[in-house]
């Protein structure tokens, strides 16, 4: 009789905690990732010229996160610490590789997120850019965790949304787009493009197949990793034709006094936008929303490759830098989550989490163990409203191996850089006074610039395939 009152007690809980459905049903989880969107290119985060009215609705009625960090300041490594749970100096891709993807795969060994949840009996799906294995590795989709892929394998591939094909599973999905290559250089076994024939533009295929793949999927429990394109630049397009910002119309923006580049730049977001608003509305005509989490962010700051103007449209927000820097403005981004029933409407988390943390947060709603060598904490407390059990980063790490190599690392509201491994190159900002990072302050707070890079000496593991300045030294 007691076991019976225990398990019962169990349940409520868990009914409790997930909402009026998952006592019965494990809630599914989407997560949806821009490519380049910048802190400042939403409305509900200050953009003005920009329309994005269905982001700014899921703001309202779920929970914009004030601080909430890329895994890195580009493309693979961002994605590698997503999927793994480990910082920048502890996941196996900590670079854009070029055309080495033996440094750019997940291996076997690596546990991604895909894998715990089809562990917990989730159907898993990734649509759209994965940039962590190809056709034979063992970083493929496939191999990591997804019953299902369909999309860009290669990142160069993914700069063309007129390709010529796109990946479903295992096989070439063929398309009627014509492509002129911009050079005879291989990158992974591919060369780059821009359409010169357009017809199929890859981020609606990636829409109309996440539907269709939520539909078919909606009795079970099952977690969508839906990685779009946009608002990343052609820069074979850029090089090409000056306008890396390929977009089917201008849309409302086609009448603006604004060079082609920016009304593209601006189409892509609001199309973006729509879409997301799209698969949103599909929850609520399922009747799935109130047992779906959804989250929506960016890969790393904003971008200054497709001929566009950024200043028009100040991506950056309040922060300073872009893509392939590591103040805020190149790993701060924007970070929306929807949960109806269960995330209050018009919440704000201000406290500072990463991408890392979606493995933790993952297999808690999964109910599942994590794995244990991860650099994660669970954010589900956050969005249930138990604020008091929600455990924080003693400090969050990233490092950057691109020109000079830097370093860099956040304790709450202090925040250091490091160029070099040299701690005579330091920097650092007090963030709840100095958004903005213009202050260095490491002359006149000794003792915390010394904690921090006691921080990122613990943070940073030596890796073979990645070279620091201290790889040759003995």
């Amino acid at each position: 009789m007691k076991k019976r009152n225990h398990n019962s007690l169990f349940w409520l809980t868990i009914g409790l905690l997930f909402g009026p459905s998952s006592a019965h049903a494990k809630p599914n989880l989407i997560f949806i990732m821009a490519d380049d969107l910048g802190y400042g290119d939403l409305g509900c985060y200050g953009q003005k010229l920009i329309k994005t009215p269905r982001l700014d609705q899921m703001a309202k009625g779920g929970m914009k996160f004030t601080r909430f960090y890329s895994g890195s300041t580009v493309c693979a490594p961002s994605r590698s610490v997503l999927m793994t749970g480990q910082h920048m100096g502890h996941t196996h891709v900590r670079g854009n590789a070029g055309g080495d993807m033996t440094r750019q795969s997940l291996r076997a060994i690596d546990i991604t997120v895909a894998e715990k949840m089809k562990e917990a009996g989730y159907a898993t799906a990734l649509i759209g850019k994965w940039g962590l294995g190809e056709v034979g590795q063992e970083g493929h989709p496939l191999k990591q965790g997804f019953d299902y892929f369909y999309g860009y394998l290669n990142q160069v591939h993914a700069h063309n949304f007129y390709p010529t094909f796109l990946w479903q599973n295992n096989q070439k999905h063929l398309l009627k787009n014509v492509v002129k290559p911009v050079s005879d250089k291989s990158r992974a076994g591919f060369i780059g493009g821009a359409a010169t024939e357009r017809h199929e533009y890859s981020h609606d295929l990636f829409t109309k197949e996440s539907l269709e793949w939520i539909r078919k999927n909606q009795k079970n429990p099952f977690f969508l990793y839906l990685p779009l394109t946009i608002p990343h630049a052609n820069n074979e397009g850029t090089r090409m034709f000056g306008d890396g910002a390929e977009v089917p119309d201008y849309s409302i923006y086609e009448k603006e006094a604004w060079p082609k580049q920016d009304k593209g730049q601006a189409a892509m977001i609001t199309r973006m936008d729509r879409d997301v608003g799209r698969i949103l509305d599909l929850l609520k005509e399922l009747k799935i929303e109130e047992n779906t989490l959804v989250m929506f962010t960016s890969d790393n700051g904003p971008h200054n490759e497709a001929g566009h103007n950024p200043e028009l449209f100040n991506p950056s927000g309040p922060l300073r830098g872009m893509k392939r820097t590591l103040t805020e403005g190149g790993i701060r981004v924007p970070a929306i989550a929807w949960w109806p029933k269960t995330i209050k409407n018009g919440s704000v988390c201000d406290q500072p989490l990463y991408f890392g943390d979606l493995m933790s947060t993952a297999c808690e709603m999964a109910q599942i163990n994590p794995p244990k060598q991860i650099d994660s904490v669970s954010f589900l407390p956050t969005l249930q409203d138990r604020g008091k059990e929600q455990a924080r980063h003693k400090f969050m790490y990233w490092e950057f191996y691109e020109r000079t190599f830097r370093q860099a690392v956040v304790m709450e509201n202090w925040k250091l850089i490091r160029s070099a491994m040299d701690n005579s190159t330091i920097e650092l900002y007090d963030l709840s006074q100095d958004i903005h990072e213009d202050e260095n302050l490491a002359s006149k707070q000794p003792a915390i610039a010394q904690r921090l890079i006691s921080y990122i000496e613990e943070a940073h593991h030596p890796h073979p395939s990645w070279q620091t300045p201290r790889s040759n030294k003995k």
